[in-house]
Parts: C-alpha cells; structure tokens; sequence
C-alpha cells in the first residue's frame, strides 16, 4: 500500500486556557512534592542514575527551574546560572549530556538537599509569578536553535521534575507518583509545539532514514496526534488515512520509556503501550530518532 505524496494537515497548536492552567498546575504541584521529596532524602550521596546522586539529580533539576526564571522573563534577567547559556545554541539531544549537564553540575555546585528545595520552591513560585498574565503561546528560543512556546517550556519543566523525581525516589525507596494528566502535558504541549515551531538542530546527530514513517498516538489524556519522520525531518499532523504504526499509551509510561527509565518490553507487557498498524516494525526505528537525553 502506497503513501499519498506531500504532509498532511499540520498539527494545530493544543495550548488552550485549559491546558495552560493545567501545566502552571502541574509545575506548582510537582515542584512542591519534588521538594519535599528531596528535603527528606535519606543519602544524598545514592546513585540516582548511572552518572548522578540524588544531590546531583536534585540539582541539575533545581538548575533547570533557576534558568528558566530567566527563559520565561524574555531578556528581561540574566542567566542564573550564565555558563549554561553559550552551550545552549549549539545543544543537541545527545550533546545534552555530554556538554550542557555537565557544565550547568560544575557551573552550580550546590549540593545540600535543604538548600536545593528553597531555591527550587522559589523558582517555581518566580516562574509562576512572572507569567501570570502572561501569552502561553509566546515563542522563546530554546536549546539547539528551537523554538518553544511558554507553556512548552513549563511543560518540559514539569516532566523534568516527574522523571527525576522517579530518579530519587527509586534510589531512596521512596513512593512517587506520575500523574497521567501531567505527564501529558509532555506530549501536548511540549513535543507539539517543539515540532510546530521549528526544533533547530535538536536532531542533528541522529542517522536519517531516507524514507517516510508516520505514526498516530491515541490516549485518553492527549489530543490525537500523527508525528511524521520523512527523510530525517520530524513534523505533526492531524490525524489522517496515511498510518504506518498506531501507538495507544499511558502517558506516564510512554514519557519514561522516552527517557529509558522503563523498557518499551515491561511496558508493553502491562498494557500501557499498545501497537497495531499497517507496519508495527517501524516503531523502534522511529523511537531511536526522537529518543531524549
């Protein structure tokens, strides 16, 4: 069966009162119980993941938070931490990890967990404040030459703190939850606008596969959505009749699959990802173009 020539539809943007209210929510409540989940960490010095302590997950995500401060003021503040800033143009997905991280870890070297919540809590509340009145759909610019609208930028931050939360409360044997309506917000508004507004050079060291696969994410928590990869190009559509893979997800595993925290087997065999389509076999190939950091 043939692909019909030429996109679809381009997605439309899914920032909308409601969802903007839904991902200053999410970032409020998040950030509190991330806090809180860090203040009472019983070793900060476990490993968290494979390169960091719980410390240094704590801070690379209270660093996040402190800069984007200055992200959501448009040019109106300086970088709190200013030695992340010159990485950030030149960002890939896979020089995140490699450059960025680890300038922001050597750059901020706070490590104490109390300390690490104030800041963290007074920079959600500086993020909210400042964009009370704010337009969701305004564009900044973000790493790798992306564009990203505001309530793209807090919903990336509320993943931030639900996945790295997972991290901590894993290495302390802690409980954490990840709501399926914020996580969510990941795919709506996050992924979405990124692709809608031009992703830069966030690609730009993946393989390109000369070829076209389009798949179509179904959830109850998510407006429904084609992401198309096309010789290497990433873009959204409405949903239409040119399918290869139909991808049905619980949000909260989908966003931790993405991230390598559960594999993509466990979460298949627990019903959270389901796949069907025309040619199911090119999802892998698919998911190791846009895997994250």
């Amino acid at each position: 069966m043939g692909h019909s020539p030429g996109p679809g539809t381009p997605a439309a943007s899914r920032v909308t009162p409601e969802r903007w209210a839904a991902a200053r929510a999410a970032v409020r409540e998040a950030g509190e119980r991330f806090a809180d989940l860090v203040a009472s960490a019983p070793d900060p010095a476990a490993r968290a993941t494979a390169d960091w302590t719980v410390a240094d997950t704590a801070a690379h995500v209270t660093g996040i938070a402190w800069n984007n401060t200055a992200v959501v003021a448009d040019g109106a503040k300086p970088f709190p931490i200013p030695e992340v800033r010159p990485r950030m143009a030149g960002a890939t997905l896979d020089t995140l990890a490699t450059d960025v991280n680890p300038v922001q870890l050597a750059s901020f070297t706070e490590r104490a967990p109390a300390r690490l919540a104030d800041l963290l809590r007074a920079s959600v509340a500086e993020m909210l404040d400042t964009t009370a009145d704010a337009d969701p759909e305004r564009v900044h610019g973000w790493l790798g030459g992306s564009r990203l609208s505001l309530a793209g930028v807090f919903a990336h931050m509320a993943n931030e703190l639900l996945v790295h939360g997972h991290d901590i409360a894993r290495a302390s044997r802690r409980p954490w939850h990840v709501p399926d309506e914020q996580a969510a917000l990941f795919v709506d508004l996050f992924l979405v606008d990124l692709t809608r507004h031009g992703y830069g050079r966030l690609l730009d060291d993946r393989p390109v596969r000369p070829d076209r696969i389009a798949v179509r994410f179904h959830s109850n928590h998510t407006a429904p959505l084609v992401m198309v990869l096309e010789d290497g190009v990433a873009r959204v559509e409405e949903p239409g009749a040119d399918v290869d893979v139909h991808l049905r997800f619980r949000p909260s595993v989908l966003n931790l699959v993405l991230f390598r925290r559960v594999g993509r087997a466990r979460a298949a065999m627990s019903g959270s990802l389901v796949v069907w389509g025309r040619r199911p076999w090119l999802l892998p190939a698919f998911l190791r173009k846009l895997r994250m950091p």
